[in-house]
């Protein structure tokens, strides 16, 4: 038992988070076997019931119901799938888009680097939310146009480290060894160059994945999420709203469930940038 206290000091934190995503992942599979109820099942004699903790309140409903009768709890197990699903999907392919442009940007230099660097600045010098918005005001909301929309946000945040990384990578004797022998250039890209990289694209992931499960529920609430006929937690949100005062927990469990996922990504982001980046242990 001795020799896991040290272990469980150095990554208390990181546990901590991996085990409120694991969980988080773990309802949204597990969604249909593990809800009370169906998200959309309307009961109109059981509308806005409070949290079986308060008065009025039954444990036939633990988290209350909202103004159509449906049940929180349920919908908060299902929300997990939309949210979680957008922010993976999000994460992967931005990604898979800045980890490229940096890999490019940060290897071939000059005239290329230069290029993929200015439209970095100019992705960075709009305001993404107003951005955002006015996309998905206009093509439409939905899951896929979401996906989009937050890797056009996040992706920079790759390209910007990738590119670093790369710069530093491609100057080791081992690069210039493979050059000199004629190894063909994308060999040398994706077997000495792309696996040098995977500790800070992990990290980065880590942190994108919260912003992008946050910055999802924002636009749900505005309105230009993702369609509100499936319960997500920004949708949950966005239709409580109206009945902050008389029902809070129409926004308070959605809320809470968002808090707690981004506290957990935010968690894994810090125990995996200690663990892959050497020169931030303390």
């Amino acid at each position: 038992m001795g020799n896991w206290r040290p272990f469980l000091a150095r990554n208390a934190l990181g546990l901590v988070g991996l085990s409120i995503l694991a969980l988080a992942v773990a309802g949204a599979l597990a969604a249909p076997h593990i809800a009370p109820y169906s998200p959309t099942s309307i009961s109109l004699m059981a509308r806005m019931k409070p949290p079986a903790w308060i008065d009025g309140g039954s444990f036939a409903h633990p988290l209350g119901t909202d103004n159509l009768g449906r049940d929180i709890l349920s919908r908060v197990i299902y929300g997990s799938r939309i949210s979680l699903a957008v922010g993976f999907a999000a994460v992967l392919l931005g990604a898979l888009i800045g980890s490229t442009v940096g890999i490019l940007a940060g290897y071939f230099g000059g005239w290329v680097d230069s290029g993929l660097s200015f439209l970095i600045d100019v992705q960075l010098s709009f305001p993404f939310t107003l951005l955002a918005i006015f996309l998905l005001a206009t093509f439409g909301g939905g899951f896929w146009p979401v996906v989009l929309v937050l890797a056009l946000a996040t992706w920079v945040n790759y390209a910007r480290v990738v590119r670093g990384k790369v710069m530093s990578v491609k100057g080791q004797d081992y690069v210039h060894a493979a050059h000199t022998v004629g190894v063909p250039t994308l060999r040398i890209l994706t077997s000495h160059i792309l696996p040098n990289t995977v500790s800070p694209i992990i990290v980065v992931a880590s942190f994108s994945m919260a912003q992008a499960i946050l910055t999802e529920a924002a636009l749900s609430f505005l309105g230009v999420g993702v369609d509100g006929s499936n319960p997500s937690w920004g949708t949950m949100l966005n239709d409580g709203r109206s009945y902050l005062q008389s029902a809070w927990w129409l926004t308070a469990m959605p809320g809470i469930a968002i808090a707690l996922t981004v506290l957990g990504g935010n968690l894994c982001g810090d125990w995996l940038q200690d663990r892959l980046d050497p020169r931030s242990a303390r």
